[in-house]
């Protein structure tokens, strides 16, 4: 560890200015020979008085891993606590802390019952921390990708739509390309809600007229977008232009975007993705090895 040390001018009180005036005062009185011994002694009681002042950053501290005097056992760095869990410690439900089952797989289960609270609670926490990318409905074309951001995950491609619960976890917890983790700012208890609510938001959008109640009125997004006076435009799920993945073909490598309406399973029009041009070979500067 390197201290810095932040020099600053002494600070002189009026007796002590006072003082020195008077000695220069009586040095101009006197003759040079005086005079010289005079402003030699005034110098030097400047850099006593320089000295004196003790700063903030020379205070008394223990630095880490260094022994220290102060306690018996002569460590600055004190034992944990007795009977205490540190924060972010308490694991005793693996599958619980990490979306992960005993086989380090990504489990498919709930850690607890799913109620309408929860999947409230879920709603909630998504529209604060997930719509900004993956937006309201999950399609990966948030605020944030419309703004230039690399677009997210779009939750009702069929990979995602296949994955585990765990994955959903895992991802939150520990991130997963360019998206951070968020497990400093949603809690073990919100991740599995926001879990929750993913799964629910994905069957809205891949409901069938089977899985409705008998007597519920269905209607096509293409009517409701008509009995709003929207377009059709309304219906269909484009990245915007200002979107971009930051890779060298400009393509998300892996995660295929949303499907359109009426695709049935496939892309229309999709073309291979271009090979990225290979990186030029590098010089080699470095002078042959000599044979031994």
């Amino acid at each position: 560890m390197t201290k810095v040390r932040h020099h600053t001018q002494p600070r002189h009180s009026d007796s002590q200015s006072q003082n020195l005036r008077s000695c220069f005062s009586l040095s101009l009185a006197l003759g040079p020979g005086v005079r010289t011994v005079a402003v030699v002694c005034a110098a030097a009681a400047m850099l006593l008085l320089a000295g004196c002042r003790a700063d903030m950053q020379d205070q008394p501290k223990f630095v880490p891993q260094r022994g220290s005097d102060f306690y018996p056992d002569g460590r600055s760095a004190r034992p944990q606590v007795e009977n205490t869990v540190a924060r972010g410690q308490l694991h005793q439900d693996t599958y619980y802390s990490t979306g992960l089952g005993p086989d380090g797989k990504e489990g498919n289960a709930m850690p607890f019952p799913v109620t309408m609270e929860v999947l409230q609670r879920g709603q909630e926490r998504f529209n604060i921390y997930c719509t900004p990318c993956h937006s309201r409905v999950g399609n990966g074309a948030g605020m944030i990708v419309q703004r230039g951001y690399r677009p997210a995950g779009n939750f009702h491609t069929p990979r995602l739509m296949a994955a585990p619960l765990g994955h959903f976890f895992n991802v939150m917890t520990n991130g997963y390309g360019a998206m951070p983790d968020y497990r400093a700012q949603v809690a073990p208890q919100d991740r599995w809600a926001i879990v929750a609510y993913i799964k629910a938001l994905q069957l809205s959008q891949d409901a069938k007229p089977a899985d409705a109640e008998p007597s519920a009125k269905i209607e096509s997004l293409a009517t409701i977008a008509a009995s709003e006076g929207l377009d059709q435009s309304f219906t269909q799920w484009v990245l915007p232009p200002t979107a971009i993945y930051g890779t060298p073909n400009n393509q998300d490598n892996g995660i295929p975007p949303a499907l359109p309406p009426g695709a049935n399973g496939k892309y229309p029009g999709a073309q291979p993705a271009a090979p990225a041009a290979p990186a030029p070979a590098a010089k080699n500067t470095t002078p042959a090895a000599k044979k031994q």
